[in-house]
């Protein structure tokens, strides 16, 4: 009887460790620099086009970028752009939200063709519409300017077709 309650009790320890560390592999949420690549990512399958998001803490401000498709927000671009990318944006720790913000984003495109785009500020969140023609990774690098501060964030988002 004790070796089964021992056995019983070493596999659930292994199969949460084994849980706790998937995990923590595809959703963490750490306050991790804006320079790593993987930090803060997670993604919601809300339909076709699901929404991913990335999370990420740099020079005092939090950073929560949304990439959506067009397709799924029920929007067009006449340019013909897929994509929509935006980032909020507040002050560390919980602080107040950020309203005066300038940016730009450039998209690297898995065969390394590149786009960029000034964001627009709607009342505080920043934006920018993109294409992405193929599956595969983009990188995503965004320059922020709030009052005389610079802050770069970094991510990967993996486009699925």
């Amino acid at each position: 009887m004790k070796k089964r309650t021992i056995f019983i009790s070493a596999v659930i320890f292994a199969l949460t460790a084994a849980a706790a560390l998937a995990m923590q592999s595809h959703d963490s949420h750490g306050s991790g620099s804006g320079h790593d690549m993987q930090s803060g990512q997670q993604m919601d399958h809300t339909g076709m086009g699901g929404t991913f998001k990335h999370e990420a803490t740099e020079g005092g401000i939090d950073a929560q970028f949304q990439v959506m498709s067009l397709a799924s927000m029920n929007m067009t671009s006449e340019k013909g752009e897929t994509h929509h990318i935006m980032v909020d944006l507040k002050a560390a720790d919980g602080g107040a939200p950020i309203k005066n913000a300038v940016g730009k984003i450039k998209v690297i495109a898995p065969d390394k063709t590149e786009q960029e785009s000034t964001l627009k500020n709607f009342n505080g969140v920043l934006a920018g519409n993109f294409t992405f023609k193929e599956p595969g990774k983009y990188g995503v690098i965004c320059l922020l300017k709030n009052q005389d501060e610079k802050q770069v964030f970094k991510f990967w988002y993996e486009h699925m077709q």
